[in-house]
């Protein structure tokens, strides 16, 4: 489970080599077992050929899964230039509050906290959703993800007319900064759907490594039989 997409193409291009090297491997030796009519190891080496037909199929449907990389690219998202979205928000409303008048202190104050703190909740949803796997899990955070931008959109639409028009400019970039962060969890959200990385670990750790254990025990009991025969050499 590489981190780099350079890296995990690397490993993909790695394992179907390896594959394709124990493909050759059996249909070298199948001829020879025929030849000298090794009807146990013939037998044995089709258990084999039939177990392998099932790895390459999981192999097909992890090893693309794995290069796509979709969990680590959204944890990359959420670690970078989301935090940062969220950074240059919180940033633009601190400027903003900075005219605040005697009179409205209290309210605008605690309308910056509510949308600040909102977004700190989406940031906090993002890594549960990221780790997530289940459906009805990860559609349940994203309601509470719109329901916190929606308490930010509306903290901040609420203090547009509670501030003098000097903090007109801050209040634009903080605009635009929940503007960028709500595409950006988009993008995170659609990535972490996917779930590449999840999916192909799952079939790794679960269905392949039943697979290669039957894959081995067939080999296993192909180098027993072979080793019962008695290869003398002669002059």
């Amino acid at each position: 489970m590489a981190v780099t997409d350079e890296a995990s193409s690397a490993a993909a291009r790695e394992a179907e080599q390896a594959t394709e090297a124990v493909e050759r491997d059996v249909q070298a030796l199948q001829p020879l077992l025929q030849a000298l009519a090794y009807r146990d190891e013939i037998r044995h080496l089709d258990a084999f050929k039939t177990c392998f037909v099932g790895y390459r199929a999981l192999d097909a449907d992890i090893l693309p899964l794995a290069v796509e990389n979709t969990n680590i690219k959204a944890q990359r998202l959420s670690f970078g230039p989301a935090r940062d979205a969220g950074n240059s928000f919180r940033q633009s409303l601190e400027a903003a509050g900075r005219s605040i008048t005697t009179k409205n202190t209290c309210c605008a104050e605690a309308l910056i906290a509510k949308a600040t703190a909102a977004v700190l909740e989406v940031q906090v949803i993002q890594a549960r959703h990221i780790a997530e796997s289940d459906d009805a899990a990860m559609s349940q955070m994203e309601a509470e993800m719109a329901a916190s931008h929606a308490a930010a959109r509306k903290a901040l639409d609420t203090l547009k007319g509670l501030l003098p028009p000097i903090a007109g400019p801050q209040l634009a970039a903080a605009t635009d900064a929940l503007d960028r962060f709500k595409a950006i969890n988009a993008e995170l959200v659609t990535l972490s759907r996917r779930n590449s990385n999840a999916r192909s670990l799952a079939l790794s750790l679960g269905r392949k490594r039943t697979v290669t254990a039957e894959c081995d025990d067939t080999l296993h009991a192909l180098e027993d039989a072979l080793a019962k025969h008695d290869f003398t050499a002669t002059r």
